[in-house]
Parts: structure tokens; sequence; C-alpha cells
């Protein structure tokens, strides 16, 4: 049977509403959160059936399932049987339950991401990110490469040193892991003499962190990679509300849906669909989450949604790479940006070792953004001066810059509780 993402764009449109109607049918009988929106709002769900028909409902937004948690349960807690939480970037975590079922659906999910990307029975991938911490992906790229038929070295986050020996050990041809970590896998390989160019990885897919700009070229953390290590990179995008992935396929144009697990809407300022093409805000509906599924919920991510057919074969519509976060917009010197255009300088200079980019209120209201880094070596000209000049040329303004010891900012990027590195810290009150 031919999959679904290589069918037309009306037949994945028509496909995902008949799951739509389902969905809404399901949230009506299980869900006390959307029942009691339903009633408020005085929605009758038989007159939802379209993808369109979806702006007569409200939106969920974090604050709910902050809290009304427990209320977007579908199931007896005894049918729990693996509790996850977000990663809490956007405020407190939120818990989220998964079945049996969904724990299956989140197989499918991945084996599809991966197949997506080129992976079948026979690959072996070496997992670089955490199973544990209540950390939703790391146990999905687990099940995911099982449904697959592929081989999983679990060897978890960090740890070069481990990392590389397990390499040379197992020989993995693919490795996942957030992209900024390569690098320090890069500079520990050439600390230490280890042939990485001709190692047995071919394949890198990232998480976390993008690798492409909005032309779908290697943006600047992509090409450091490349350069160093030519490998075949790949980009995804995922996170625990959604359960589902995007991941890009061989030819790098943005991350596939799959139109059997996830409606995606973009959303503007006046929280109206945008054209395709235009960026907006992420609004994920999710199809066949049986435990805590969700309708409309506002991800705060900023993307555009692609319809052409991609050179890959599948119809099913793509996102580009995030341009930020909704919640993470500055507004430095009356120009818009988000935190990816300041890391883009940051990475681009080689004297750079790690930074975190720090944005409070000013005394007169406006964002101040303040850039605090350690520096790799001690250049022969001012590298405050440097960086500004390269603000200035790459965004227009300059944030305000400190230097400080390369392990102070070391301790912040990688906190103990963390499973992401920490290069945003917003101080601005909500």
């Amino acid at each position: 049977m031919t999959d679904i993402e290589f069918k037309s764009p009306e037949e994945i449109k028509a496909f995902q509403e008949g799951l739509l109607v389902k969905h809404l049918e399901y949230l009506q009988k299980n869900s006390p959160y959307y029942r009691r929106m339903f009633e408020k709002y005085e929605i009758d769900i038989t007159k939802i059936r379209t993808i369109e028909d979806l702006v007569k409902i409200p939106f969920t937004e974090k604050k709910d399932l902050q809290l009304f948690n427990d209320d977007f349960l579908c199931v007896p807690r005894e049918k729990i049987v693996d509790f996850v939480t977000t990663s809490g970037t956007l405020g407190d975590p939120v818990t989220f339950g998964c079945s049996e079922n969904d724990l299956r659906r989140l197989a499918l999910n991945e084996k599809k991401s991966f197949e997506c990307a080129g992976l079948g029975p026979g690959n072996v991938v070496q997992i670089m990110t955490t199973l544990d911490k209540r950390f939703m992906a790391g146990m999905a790229y687990f099940l995911g490469l099982r449904e697959l038929g592929a081989g999983v070295i679990r060897v978890g986050n960090g740890i070069p040193e481990l990392q590389w020996d397990t390499i040379r050990r197992l020989k993995p041809d693919t490795v996942m892991c957030v992209p900024s970590f390569i690098l320090r896998l890069i500079q520990y390989a050439e600390e230490h003499d280890i042939d990485y160019r001709n190692s047995s990885i071919k394949r890198i897919i990232g998480i976390g962190e993008g690798l492409r700009d909005q032309n779908f070229e290697l943006n600047l953390l992509g090409r450091k990679i490349k350069e160093k290590w030519d490998v075949d990179l790949f980009a995804t995008y995922s996170s625990t509300e959604m359960s589902a992935t995007f991941s890009e396929c061989p030819y790098g144009q943005g991350g596939h849906v799959h139109p059997e697990l996830i409606i995606v809407e973009i959303i503007g300022e006046d929280n109206m669909p945008v054209p395709d093409g235009e960026p907006g805000e992420i609004v994920v509906t999710t199809l066949g989450v049986e435990a805590m599924p969700l309708l409309r919920f506002r991800t705060g991510d900023i993307a555009a949604r692609r319809t052409d057919q991609c050179a890959c074969g599948r119809w099913s519509y793509r996102l580009t790479p995030l341009v930020g976060r909704k919640n993470n917009m500055i507004k430095l010197k009356g120009t818009t940006l988000y935190p990816p255009a300041v890391n883009d300088v940051l990475d681009n200079a080689d004297y750079v070792e790690n930074y975190v980019v720090v944005v409070s209120e000013s005394e007169a209201g406006t964002d101040d953004v303040l850039v605090r880094l350690g520096l790799k070596y001690t250049p022969d000209f001012d590298p405050e001066k440097d960086l500004k000049d390269r603000f200035r040329s790459r965004i227009r303004v300059a944030p305000r810059i400190e230097i400080c010891p390369v392990p102070e900012i070391a301790a912040i990027n990688f906190p103990a509780k963390s499973r992401k590195p920490v290069k945003f810290i917003d101080q601005r009150k909500k």
C-alpha cells in the first residue's frame, strides 16, 4: 500500500479530515478539558468537518496544560505506562502520560522519520541523547529504531571519550545528538589524534538545534560541522506535546509531516492561518494519541509550511527550519530578531568557545541584550569590537558583550537538571 505521504495533496487533506472527525469525537467522549471547552464556547463538533473549520475552535496553550494538567487525561491513570515531562522551555515543565498504544504510535512516528532520513534494517545508530530524566525523545528514538529493525547503541549524552570509544568498538554508521555536541566531539578527536574523518560514521541526525536557514542552505553551525566532517546532515523538529517528528529527507528541503499523526496550522499575529510559505506560529492537533491528545495547541515556534512536492516524491507538507520562538522574540534598538540570529554570529567567530544570551528589561522598559561569552583563545585584536561589528553587519544592531571564564559559561550551558544546552535566558517579565 502506498504511504499517504506520497499521495496527492487533495488525498492527504481528505485523509486528515477523516481522522480529525474521529479525533473530535474522541475528545468529546473522553477529555474533561475539551468537553468543558466545547460546552463553554457552544461548539458543535459535528459542524467541524474540514481543516479550515478548525478556526472555530479556541487554541490550547501551554498555560492550560500547566493549570489543568489532569483534565487533559483521557484514560484511567492505571492505563499510563510511561510518564514524561516537557523540557520547560517556556516555563514550568508539563507532565504527559503515555499509554501502551501511545508508545506504539511513538515507535511508528520515529520509524517513519528514520525511514525519511534513509535508514532501514542493518543500519546502526548511536543515540547521544538521554533516555532517562523523564525525556520522551530518547525513548522514542529507541522505540522507533527497534520498530525499524535497525541496531541501537544507547550511550546517552556527553562524555566524548566514551562516545569515541563506542564508535571505535561498535562502528555505528549514524549518530543522533544535539548538533553543537558534534563540535565538541570533533575537538576531542583532534586533541587525541582520532581519525574521525575515516570513522564508521556516515550520517548525523540532529535534534534540538537547527542546521539550515530559511533557504534550506546549511546555517553557520551546519557549515562548521560539514567543513570539518563531510558526513550527511539531517535536522529534525519535534516536541513532547506534539508526540510527532518532522524529519528531513536526503534532499534537505524541510521537515516532512506524517499525515496520520498530526495536523499543522500556521497562524499569523491575527491568530488566523497565513498563506503557505509565509512564516507564522506552528499550531498542532495530535492524531491517534490515546492518553493526552491535544487540539489546536500553540507551540510558540515560528516556521512556514511548504506544500510543493519534494524531490523525494513526497507530497506531505514540510516545515521550514524554525525562525525562532514567539515568546523569545527580541526588540533590540528598534530591530526585531530571534535568538538564532544572535547565535549565528557567535557560532561563526572561531575565537568564541561558549556563550549565553541574556535578555532583560531596561529601566526604560525596552529589551536589553547581554551576551556573556568565553574565549577559546585571545585574538590579537579587540574581540568585543570585532563581535559588535559582526552583529551590526548581520542584524544591524549590537548587544552588550561581557567576556567571562569558559568554565563559568559552561556551567550555565549545561546545568545538572537540563536535558538541552542552555544558550538563552529570558529575564523579562511575561
